[in-house]
């Protein structure tokens, strides 16, 4: 089948991002959206889908491909609807989203610098984080588990993610996927000293997996856990092959109260692409 796809191509910290603006039916969307991430197509980490909202008080709602929660995605749909209402040059706006993967409205501030938005997205907090040990291929790894509703990301902290420890954690991904209905696996892998970052993330229904040159989610993720490992308040810049991502994490009691990430957005293409899916 032939099928017409108007799209935007995005830059939010490298994380290249495709957002899908004419509708299709979502059982295609897996589809299509294999057929844009690929190398001779568009070419991009991901792709989603911009719905009509569902919920009171959104602007839109993102579905992502593999129905997994994205922060960069949603940062990327922010900066689209403010350009498209008009932002002016340093000015800013407020906008919500519905978002797959999400319980409640994904909440944006939007500036626009140059040519450029900075965006700040209020984050899902997480269910649950613990840390566990497990034995995988003849070692012993300590994870930070951080569990949401509908994914799951692992910190491991290590002192250099070379290409051993690389292909080790592709193979927990797929291990992780097998184990969990979880709609994506994130394996973070951090670096303390520096703040550094290698995200690997994994969407099962997509068979997609990809060591990301920027993560939204995942930089929460790392905000999250290390407010919960000081039992207070979190704020990092954290460092990425495509850049910094901020994060803030408020601990209260014995939970996290909130998560923010803020980091630049760039809108780099727009036009129509052709597939057969």
């Amino acid at each position: 089948m032939r099928r017409e796809v108007d799209f935007i191509k995005f830059n939010p910290t490298q994380n290249m991002t495709i957002l899908v603006k004419t509708k299709h039916p979502a059982e295609e969307y897996q589809r299509i959206a294999s057929r844009m991430m690929s190398y001779d197509s568009v070419h991009a980490e991901q792709v989603g889908f911009i719905e009509q909202p569902d919920q009171r008080g959104a602007s839109a709602h993102l579905q992502m491909a593999g129905g997994e929660f994205c922060g960069n995605a949603c940062m990327a749909l922010a900066s689209w609807i403010a350009r498209e209402n008009g932002l002016g040059q340093d000015e800013w706006t407020e906008i919500s989203l519905g978002a797959s993967g999400a319980e409640q409205l994904v909440h944006c501030r939007v500036n626009r610098i140059a040519d450029e938005y900075y965006c700040q997205v209020a984050m899902p907090v997480p269910h649950k984080l613990e840390q566990r040990a497990i034995a995988h291929e003849g070692r012993e790894w300590s994870l930070g588990l951080v569990q949401y509703r509908d994914f799951l990301h692992v910190v491991i902290e290590v002192e250099r993610a070379h290409e051993e420890l690389r292909r080790s954690a592709a193979s927990l991904a797929k291990r992780l996927g097998a184990e969990s209905a979880s709609s994506m696996i994130g394996i973070l892998l951090y670096k303390p000293e520096t703040h550094e970052l290698a995200p690997l993330i994994y969407v099962p229904q997509l068979d997609s997996m990809i060591w990301e040159r920027g993560c939204g989610s995942g930089t929460a993720s790392v905000g999250a856990y290390l407010a919960w490992k000081q039992q207070k308040d979190a704020a990092a810049e954290i460092r990425q092959p495509g850049g910094s991502i901020h994060v803030a994490a408020s601990w209260q009691g014995e939970e996290i109260k909130s998560l923010q990430i803020g980091g630049s957005v760039g809108i780099v293409a727009q036009g129509k692409a052709y597939l057969e899916i």
